[in-house]
């Protein structure tokens, strides 16, 4: 299947209550992860921001409280986006796909994105496209699960592995899917694409100065740069 048709079908279900149960299946992490990010993106009033992968908007309502910009969120999901718009205040949504941006070359002060590129067919080609509507000097930063080192491998495998999908079985609805999808998929994308390749993609892809901080002892990585 496709990517990005797989990942309409995953989060179609999910918007309501999708914040609170983010919250609670990250131990209360994914919000600190997201403040994380905004505090990575260089902006402030009279800049625009886009935040692609918006979902219900947390990041995108994030930059707007903490920094003062005017921010466009995009995401490929239409339910996703109801709900973003039911909180969205002045957050403009646009629906479209990360790999087909509708913005001109350097329209954007900066860029945001979360948990976006697992669910891409070409990660570096996305980057490229994510670089590409970023002006000379703008900040690009990202946020995608990890997968712990060392002594911390085993707790999380435990949580992927039974957690997640028992918590899917209780919740229910899309959750159910969601519960048995991330692990194998978190664990698969960072087999293809350990985080010096990662790296090397957002170089590539014309964003320098590049930094990665692992979170959560390696449960949420934030990568961010400058586009040159």
């Amino acid at each position: 299947m496709h990517a990005t048709v797989e990942a309409k079908e995953l989060f179609a279900p999910l918007g309501p209550g999708y914040e609170r149960w983010a919250t609670i299946l990250s131990y209360g992490q994914d919000p600190r992860w997201r403040r994380f990010l905004v505090g990575r993106t260089e902006a402030g009033p009279g800049d625009r921001v886009v935040d692609v992968a918006t979902g219900t908007g947390l990041v995108a309502r994030e930059l707007v409280r903490r920094l003062g910009c005017a921010v466009v969120g995009v995401d490929q999901s239409r339910e996703m986006l109801a709900e973003a718009r039911r909180a969205a205040g002045p957050v403009e949504l646009v629906e479209a796909e990360a790999d087909r941006l509708p913005f001109a070359d350097g329209e954007f002060d900066a860029l945001t994105f979360t948990y976006l590129l697992r669910y891409v067919d070409d990660p570096a080609s996305t980057l490229r496209e994510l670089a590409r509507v970023v002006r000379p000097g703008g900040t690009v930063a990202g946020l995608e699960f990890g997968v712990p080192r060392g002594v911390w491998r085993a707790p999380w495998e435990l949580h992927v592995r039974l957690v997640l999908p028992a918590a899917g079985l209780a919740i229910g609805g899309g959750w159910r899917r969601v519960g048995s999808f991330l692990g194998p998929s978190i664990r698969g994308y960072w087999e293809r694409w350990p985080l010096e390749r990662q790296l090397q993609a957002w170089r590539d892809a014309g964003i320098g100065e590049v930094s990665a901080a692992r979170l959560s002892v390696g449960g949420g990585i934030v990568t961010w740069g400058r586009k040159r």
